[in-house]
């Protein structure tokens, strides 16, 4: 396994960028475009609601971001088990995909119960 950054926010990021080079490799269909574009949209509100949460309000507005970022972090998931199906054939990239979204959301249910304590 590759390391992975310590700092979320730069690997969110990079579970964003992930995720784009991934649908550049899909077939040009109806639904490539339109889960891709899906997929596109949560994997990157999945950092940019972590980075919202880093500037807190208050501890309810950062459990509250931190809520919004793992439900992006599900529907991401969602996304990319739908496009794996569809695309057999890029099997090995959406699996890592797939180990890294869910690595993330574990991450946030942590952090989200500790700072609920």
């Amino acid at each position: 396994m590759i390391n992975k950054p310590y700092d979320l926010e730069e690997r969110t990021f990079l579970f964003a960028k992930d995720c784009r080079l991934y649908i550049k490799t899909l077939t040009t269909t109806i639904s490539n475009i339109e889960d891709g574009k899906q997929l596109a949209r949560s994997s990157g509100s999945v950092g940019a609601n972590y980075i919202e949460a880093n500037e807190k309000l208050g501890d309810k507005d950062l459990i509250f971001r931190l809520k919004i970022s793992r439900k992006e972090a599900k529907e991401s998931k969602y996304w990319l088990r739908l496009l794996q199906e569809l695309n057999p054939e890029q099997k090995n990239h959406s699996e890592s995909l797939l180990y890294e979204i869910e690595e993330l959301r574990k991450i946030l249910s942590a952090i989200i119960t500790k700072t609920s304590k």
